[in-house]
């Protein structure tokens, strides 16, 4: 979840409708300034054991080394680091102390492949120093969710009673679960609908492939995407896939109308955080709140507290995919670049998916996150879906031709991944092999085979 910032410059109060589309209309970028950012999120724990890192006495710890070894600048909420600022990246926490890395806008993704292995050098290095482990899995694999603890952000202090109300699963999705995200530009009102279209169609087959969550409170959790299930029974109101995005003829001012009717989280005003659970924000906008009035940069911090596979701000972030070991995690930012960054590849992609139904694409979405590549629509088995999807990709980014010293494209990053999926396997799958096998089902023999390294 993005780091809160107070936007000065967006602090003008909503007077029309036009606002909110406008919102969306001025962030159109021609292709030519078309990039892409990757956030990296990592579950960290105790390396003697597996249990989660507490954030007092451990995550804090971890923000405040790097602070003093590296050019990072601590926020500081209450008296506690929290954050991480950076030039043009920062390091976040979600919840349960899951350390993310929102990186820096690339061009390319060796330019975020530079950036990862850096991060990959300093989070490793503290965590030696400290006896903290950082894994390559999208869940906390031992501790279970009582056992964590909190982290003292105001946002969550919110949120976490709120998932209470709303469903069974979000306390788990805020305090468990690692995901990457990648984040893309639109070139117009058409262009961004297109990709959430797309975006849509394809997220079950994005979780299938790179699932890589079946293992949680020490056991087998009998699903290969947990994290992916878990966003089922988080919050209906502001997760999932949005239909109205199949519809050709949806546009801006349809995703202002799922936003409106959205309820808020909060509202922060002179540092103070108030609980706006019980607004929309269209009533908060039309009604205000103690005389306080809805303004743009209330709509900005909003849009960062929706949760669909597929999101729009003013970049489009795909959210669909299990957190990775280091060696597939650019395979994340590769894929999407390579969809979504060459037109007729975009088209290609939409053409595996556009003749679904809605309720088809429901059923998929729930089966993947226990099945993954062997879930199948219309009997066809999803892995043969995702090998032609990689293989878009891998032909988008040869064609994009962004060439590393060695000659290489982007593609590269795709070739352990295009593997996996050609033996119609996803990282569970390994993970549970594993398990099952030389780790005998014991926590230090999972951190020890799935933990962050430096390369030798």
């Amino acid at each position: 979840m993005s780091q809160y910032v107070a936007n000065k410059d967006a602090e003008v109060p909503i007077e029309r409708y036009e606002q909110l589309v406008a919102y969306f209309e001025q962030a159109c970028k021609p292709r030519q300034r078309w990039r892409i950012g990757t956030e990296y999120e990592k579950v960290a724990v105790r390396a003697t054991d597996g249990h989660a890192v507490p954030f007092t006495g451990g995550i804090e710890e971890v923000l405040r080394h790097l602070a003093e070894r590296y050019a990072w600048m601590p926020i500081v909420e209450d008296g506690r680091i929290v954050a991480l600022q950076g030039d043009g990246a920062s390091v976040t926490l979600e919840p349960g102390g899951q350390l993310e890395l929102s990186g820096q806008v690339c061009e390319s993704v060796h330019c975020a492949r530079k950036e990862f292995e850096q991060h990959v050098k300093e989070i490793v290095g503290v965590g030696d120093d400290l006896g903290i482990a950082f894994l390559g899995l999208g869940m906390q694999p031992i501790s279970t969710l009582q056992e964590i603890e909190w982290v003292p952000k105001k946002r969550y202090g919110i949120m976490g009673p709120y998932m209470l109300r709303v469903g069974t699963l979000g306390q788990r999705m805020m305090k468990q679960t690692a995901t990457v995200q990648v984040n893309i530009d639109y070139g117009s009102e058409r262009d961004a609908m297109m990709k959430m279209r797309v975006g849509m169609g394809i997220a079950p087959l994005l979780t299938a492939m790179f699932a890589n969550s079946p293992i949680c409170d020490g056991r087998l959790n009998g699903y290969l995407s947990f994290r992916g299930h878990i966003w089922t029974d988080t919050d209906a109101a502001r997760c999932g896939l949005l239909p109205f995005v199949f519809n050709e003829r949806s546009g801006f001012t349809d995703y202002v109308e799922y936003a409106l009717d959205v309820p808020m989280y909060f509202l922060v005003r002179d540092g103070r955080w108030t609980d706006m659970t019980a607004f929309t924000f269209r009533r908060f906008w039309t009604e205000g709140y103690h005389g306080e009035r809805a303004t743009l940069a209330d709509w900005d911090a909003h849009l960062t507290t929706l949760f669909p596979e597929f999101r729009m701000k003013r970049y489009i972030e795909a959210r669909s995919i299990d957190s990775q070991s280091p060696e597939l995690m650019l395979a994340a930012p590769a894929m999407i670049k390579g969809i979504f960054y060459t037109d007729d590849c975009l088209l290609a992609a939409w053409d595996i998916v556009k003749q679904w139904k809605w309720e088809e694409r429901q059923t998929l979405y729930h089966a993947v996150h226990r099945e993954a590549l062997r879930a199948r629509i219309r009997g066809i088995e999803v892995r043969e879906l995702a090998r032609e999807l990689v293989d878009i990709a891998e032909a988008s980014l040869n064609r994009q031709a962004q060439l590393n010293a060695a000659g290489d494209s982007e593609a590269v990053y795709l070739e352990q991944l295009r593997d996996q999926v050609r033996r119609g396997r996803c990282p569970a799958d390994a993970i549970i092999d594993k398990w099952n096998g030389k780790w005998d089902r014991t926590a230090t023999r999972l951190v020890a085979g799935s933990a962050y390294r430096l390369a030798a």
